[in-house]
């Protein structure tokens, strides 16, 4: 895979820079390029006990977006995945530390002890005083004789930080230090490994595959297993946590590990809090990138158990980059909707043949969801299956409080509902349709003609036109051969589909914004979902 970046070797020193530059004169980095790479505050006067992390690159924001007051002192950055050496570590040391001394907080791994250790010796030889603890909160290897340090490492950033900032001695903070990582425990998630750049991706977690307990190094987890879903995933995660905690309250900490969307990791907190360990989590850390590895598309979880005091340490304010705050979880707030928005249903009404034949168009629509985002990957953003068979299954779980036998306040409620659940142009368009079908049918017109009404107003509202490749291209010519047969009426919304396909400039929807390379050959995703409908109706 290709970074973006200049030289490998330039890497790190480059992405410290560009770290410098985005903190408004908040951080300085020490002289010493390309060895000795450290980040320290700008604003740091040794009058208070310093705090030093780090390690291998790639697990951006740590730790140089951990550095500011009320955290980190400084930051050492090693190259991607490997320890910093001992002179970058006694270089952190010796600028920052003053009577009050320096705490360094070390992730469990043998390089980073090392080199932190004997950097720690030849500073306390120089005459600082020099505390130095380890992080082993990984509990994916139960077996080893010592766990990794990873996530968890940050509740030590936090609460050291901002007792130290609060001017607590050396000892009592590395004390607190201790017994934050004995009661810290953490486990990681990805569905794919990470890229390390300048070196071939390794391929070894296979589709439909999620690896469990993995390092943020990429090292390999103790389990693969099938992924399901979120909610799976989330409950195989906190199997490995749940034994480890108490039943007193806990802080939860929800780590990206580089690749997940927000979107992915607001799930995975909604899932994590409705878990079997959700009611012992009263506060909550993230979601957010803050221990990555890389680009991996996984998740980590920390928890650890509060004793007093360490909420509000833990939420203290801080101004670093990387801390996303600690939240005290609170129920939420559900408000009523707005007058005129609630909205007016119907009265329900059984007919158990239209009910089948609402709930035929629905399946048929869910079964093409895979084939139609494909589709519409190729032209548009890939997500019309997926639009259309949300709104087929909340129709489906709507079908037994619609008006099933007047078909007149069935097309009103049917946009109604599609209104309510059908995201994009595409639902409104519907939505306006089957409402204007509903106010023709109403006048006494035949089904085709309040369809066709339907039709009418929705190009009027939306636009489009035949041959501006929308489902427009399809949906007319089906609706007026219709009286003719429904066999005559998919003959026609497919002859439409495929024209589309020969259409290399759209003048509507999103396929309008794409040129005619990415156009041609590929059916409109709209008018594909409307032959697919009407070839199911003419088979059945």
């Amino acid at each position: 895979m290709t970074h973006f970046m200049n030289r490998k070797e330039d890497l790190v020193t480059e992405a410290i820079d560009g770290a410098l530059i985005a903190a408004g004169g908040t951080l300085a980095r020490l002289d010493g390029y390309p060895h000795i790479r450290v980040v320290v505050r700008s604003d740091w006067t040794k009058t208070r006990v310093a705090l030093v992390s780090g390690g291998g690159s790639g697990h951006e924001p740590a730790h140089v977006g951990f550095v500011g007051k009320g955290m980190l002192t400084a930051a050492v950055c090693g190259d991607v995945f490997a320890s910093p050496s001992v002179d970058a570590v006694l270089a952190a040391i010796l600028a920052v530390t003053g009577p009050a001394g320096c705490l360094l907080i070390v992730k469990n791994y043998t390089g980073d002890r090392l080199n932190f250790g004997l950097a720690a010796e030849r500073a306390r030889a120089f005459g600082h005083k020099v505390e130095m603890v380890v992080v082993d909160d990984d509990v994916a290897l139960p077996d080893l004789p010592q766990a990794r340090g990873v996530a968890g490492t940050l509740f030590v950033h936090k609460i050291a930080g901002a007792l130290a900032e609060a001017g607590r001695d050396l000892e009592s903070i590395a004390a607190t230090a201790r017994r934050v990582i004995a009661a810290s425990h953490s486990i990681g998630m990805s569905l794919d490994t990470c890229t390390v750049p300048g070196s071939p991706k390794e391929h070894r977690i296979p589709a439909g595959k999620v690896e469990l307990g993995l390092g943020i190094h990429g090292e390999a987890g103790f389990e693969q297993i099938d992924y399901v879903d979120a909610r799976q995933a989330m409950v195989a995660v906190v199997d490995k946590l749940r034994g480890c905690m108490s039943d007193k309250p806990h802080v939860a900490l929800l780590n990206n590990l580089g690749a997940a969307s927000v979107l992915e990791m607001s799930v995975l907190a909604h899932e994590l809090i409705r878990s079997s360990i959700g009611e012992r989590i009263t506060w909550l850390i993230g979601p957010a990138a803050m221990m990555t590895s890389l680009d991996m598309h996984g998740f980590s979880v920390s928890v650890l158990e509060l004793e007093e005091g360490d909420a509000a340490l833990l939420a203290a304010p801080t101004p670093v980059a990387g801390w996303p705050g600690c939240t005290e979880l609170r129920p939420s707030r559900i408000l009523p909707l707005p007058d005129g928005l609630s909205p007016i249903k119907a009265m329900p009404s059984p007919h158990a043949a239209t009910r089948a034949f609402l709930l035929s168009c629905c399946e048929v629509l869910i079964g093409a969801e895979v084939a139609l985002n494909a589709l519409d990957a190729k032209s548009g953003d890939g997500d019309t299956g997926s639009t259309l068979a949300n709104a087929s299954r909340a129709l489906i779980s709507a079908l037994d409080a619609l008006p099933l036998a007047d078909p007149t306040q069935l097309y009103r409620a049917i946009g109604q509902e599609l209104s309510q659940t059908m995201g994009g142009s595409s639902g409104v368009l519907l939505a306006i349709f089957f409402a204007a079908a509903g106010d023709a049918s109403s006048s006494g017109l035949s089904i085709r003609e309040a369809l066709k009404a339907g039709l009418d107003r929705m190009q009027q509202i939306g636009g489009a036109m035949p041959g501006d490749r929308t489902m427009i291209d399809a949906l007319q010519p089906a609706l007026e051969a219709l009286d003719e047969s429904l066999a005559a009426a998919a003959a026609a919304a497919r002859k439409g589909a495929n024209h589309t396909a020969t259409l290399t400039r759209a003048k509507a929807g999103r396929s309008s914004y794409l040129n005619a390379d990415q156009l041609l050959g590929h059916n409109d995703p709209g008018a594909e979902a409307v032959a697919i409908l009407f070839e199911h109706l003419a088979r059945h």
